[in-house]
């Protein structure tokens, strides 16, 4: 939706305002959002991406809108309501511009009179979806003070914790300021989702079923805030509720009642009364008029709206109203931070989220420490080749399968993403980078804790040159892993699928390691497994590390009858196709594992946060 120029009555705002809300003396701009004649269809669905978590959708196409035409005007608050199934969620998605626009078969969304420009509308609005997007090991001011420093533009030190704690204050969050996230309850985390998306002080708030699972008096507690917000700051505030109450009743200034997508009314609360006497209705005593409307819907027509529907139509088919699309303008929206901002904000968030996540951080401190010892005492001294071999594949396993545990983290976090890319709060590359940045030293303490044990327990090469080395393998390991992890979490449309896929291609590439069948071994058109192999390059360099160099050549690996040397390190390198060089090539193979990943993984995430910002 191209942005309307401002009347000269109506001064633009600077981008934010970092004083109070509404206030500063200057007039913001406001919106009004309306649809014409607006239909939506959802598209059958393939089986590849209903495996996959495309689109949703059934084995046929359906029509969840139908020639709908509503409004919202600045300073009140719109509730739609309907039964479920009626398209509330999905008129909702519309008007925040998060609905593909493409399947938009007819009608207009409009803003202000023009046609919707969805990636520039998300930029001035905030949309609160029905399932919170938090981060559970943050704190509420923790959640909200990121939030600002994400979307806030130029502010001075300190602003993105003055705009918290001014928004806790609003909000009713301070008795739970230095709460965590997970442990408040269902209306206080609620309220932080709606906080964390103003932040930026949007002129319009769109949320879906916020007083959802909550006590009479925590909804009436948001839908209140809600309409005081809208009445003092000349807010757009549209929400989708069920069956309110008659104190939340109160706080609405009208409804748009829909019924298997389509209007059955739009207007005031005292207007659906009328319609309903008129009708011959009789609203009981002890039941509201919203309620009773939905019981006997089936006697509201869609027509009360024909006339606005027709008056809609007939200025699309002149031109004067445009179907929603995505933003063909040159000119985009800039992000608050550069880059590198973008990457430090991120960076200080995961850690904390890693350092508060004990199935992530401590548990997987204590496994290394406890495994390293543990195979240690098992491979204690041993000396022939058979055994060190198998304590070097058995390392390799245990690292690549113990790194699956940060998939849920992974997938919860892409949630997170795709709602706040969406909206414009930063980069998908800043993301991917500081994700990648925070498990370097998270992932290296953890090879250290696994190494050090092991190494001398088992009696390798007791050189502290090779020791560094073999730490380092372990190290390039885990993170290949790691970002093997990534990558498949940016595909995987739930734990179950991602941790049965990740578990099969790491089956896969131990059985094409080499250390089972020999790579000459392996059928042609299995040849590439064995090449893009995550065990084949650290097994290699363990071997060469261990084996290799003078004092490999020196070492008897099997003798004969007699005390001959049939075996020594030098010849078993030359028999397993291996070269000094490989200690180095190996490290670079590895390092291109991990590169490669991590650059799969943002294309993966990029492609899928475009898809929402369309």
């Amino acid at each position: 939706m191209s942005l309307p120029v401002a009347s000269p009555r109506e001064t633009v705002a600077p981008p934010m305002s970092l004083g109070k809300v509404g206030g500063g003396g200057r007039r913001r701009p406001r919106y009004r959002l309306e649809t014409r004649a607006l239909s939506y269809v959802l598209p059958a669905r393939g089986a590849w991406a209903a495996l996959f978590g495309g689109d949703r959708g059934g084995g046929e196409e359906r029509l969840l809108l139908r020639a709908v035409t509503c409004e919202a005007a600045p300073g009140e608050v719109v509730a739609i309501v309907g039964p479920s199934g009626a398209g509330k969620t999905t008129l909702l998605s519309v008007l925040a511009g998060s609905a593909d626009p493409g399947r938009v078969v007819a009608g207009a969304v409009m803003v202000n009179g023009c046609a919707m420009d969805a990636a520039r509308f998300r930029r001035v609005s905030g949309h609160v979806p029905q399932d919170d997007a938090l981060f559970p090991m943050l704190t509420v001011e923790e959640s909200l003070v990121y939030s600002a420093r994400l979307r806030l533009r130029g502010g001075a030190p300190g602003a993105a914790e003055a705009r918290a704690r001014e928004l806790m204050a609003e909000l009713g969050l301070r008795h739970v300021a230095g709460s965590r996230v997970a442990s408040v309850s269902g209306g206080e985390r609620r309220r932080v989702s709606i906080g964390v998306d103003l932040v930026h002080d949007p002129a319009v708030l769109l949320l879906d079923e916020p007083t959802s699972g909550l006590d009479s008096g925590s909804a009436l507690h948001i839908v209140k805030m809600l309409r005081d917000m809208a009445a003092a700051h000349g807010k757009t505030v549209v929400l989708t509720i069920h069956q309110p109450g008659f104190r939340i009743l109160e706080l609405l200034g009208r409804v748009v009642l829909l019924a298997d997508g389509a209007v059955r009314h739009h207007g005031p609360l005292a207007l659906l009364e009328t319609r309903l006497a008129a009708s011959g209705h009789v609203i009981p005593p002890h039941v509201n008029v919203l309620e009773y409307a939905m019981e006997a819907i089936d006697t509201l027509k869609p027509d009360v709206v024909s006339s606005v529907i027709a008056a809609a139509t007939a200025a699309t088919k002149r031109g004067d109203a445009a179907p929603v699309h995505a933003s063909t303008s040159p000119h985009r929206a800039a992000y608050a931070n550069s880059p590198a901002v973008e990457v430090c904000i991120l960076s200080s968030r995961f850690v904390k989220t890693v350092l508060r996540t004990p199935q992530l951080f401590a548990a997987r401190m204590v496994q290394s420490a406890v495994a390293g010892a543990f195979l240690g005492t098992i491979f204690l001294g041993v000396t022939d080749l058979q055994s060190r071999l198998g304590f070097f594949a058995f390392t390799l396993t245990f690292v690549l399968s113990s790194t699956t545990e940060g998939l849920p983290v992974f997938l919860q976090e892409r949630r997170i993403l795709e709602r706040e890319t969406s909206r414009g709060a930063y980069r998908v590359s800043s993301y991917v980078a500081s994700n990648a940045a925070v498990f370097l030293p998270f992932l290296l303490a953890s090879a250290l804790l696994y190494a050090t044990p092991v190494y001398w327990l088992v009696g390798l090469a007791r050189e502290p040159g090779r020791f560094a080395y073999f730490s380092l393998v372990v190290w390039l390991v885990m993170l290949t892993a790691n970002s093997f992890v990534a990558c498949l979490s940016a595909l995987a449309p739930n734990y179950i699928v991602g941790n049965s896929v990740i578990a099969g291609l790491i089956g896969c590439f131990f059985l094409f390691s080499g250390y089972f069948v020999a790579s000459k071994n392996i059928p042609r058109y299995w040849v590439f497994m064995h090449y893009i192999s995550l065990f084949k390059y650290p097994f290699e360099a363990f071997v060469v590390n261990e084996y290799g160099g003078a004092r490999g050549s020196r070492e008897c690996l099997a003798e004969a009858a007699g005390g001959f040397c049939v075996l020594d390190g030098a010849t078993l390198l030359r028999q397993q196709g291996m070269r000094e060089s490989m200690r180095w090539s190996s490290l670079g193979v590895m390092l291109g594992f991990v590169v490669g990943y991590r650059v799969l993984c943002f294309v993966f995430l990029w492609f899928r946060c475009h898809r929402m910002r369309r």
